[in-house]
């Protein structure tokens, strides 16, 4: 059965989830659980290899590709804290159990940390756009 382009077409497994929007023709992915939880827009192509009988493992590998967009920690290692790297994450990703902690950095750290971590590099225009559109 052909799915229609509005609904909302779901990748599943283990402690990973993806979706596909087709109103808005918009991919994301949320990946971990409790101690690191992250949520990602990513594109057809990463979502088009995702498979539901992949670990965890190897669909994190796949989706962290993606743009990321808010990831919540709670290791053990220091006290729990949330990232919004994207603040519409909630908007864009409304089907998301969005898992938080409470503790949600500032808004200049999150910009300092987008601008050190090589990792978040896929952050960095999409935040001075948004920086510009904000003042």
């Amino acid at each position: 059965m052909k799915r229609k382009k509005t609904e909302l077409q779901f990748k599943e497994g283990i402690g990973w989830k993806a979706c596909f929007d087709g109103e808005r023709d918009y991919y994301s992915a949320e990946s971990g659980g409790t101690m690191a939880y992250d949520l990602y827009e990513i594109d057809k192509d990463l979502y088009d290899q995702l498979e539901e009988n992949m670990t965890e493992s190897e669909a994190d590998s796949i989706i962290s590709q993606g743009r990321h967009l808010y990831m919540s920690v709670d290791d053990r290692c220091g006290p729990p804290y949330d990232v919004a790297f994207d603040s519409d994450y909630a908007k864009l990703c409304p089907w998301a159990k969005i898992m938080k902690s409470g503790h949600q950095w500032s808004k200049e750290l999150t910009d300092a940390a987008v601008e050190i971590f090589e990792s978040e590099k896929k952050n960095r225009e999409h935040r001075k756009k948004k920086k510009e559109t904000d003042d």
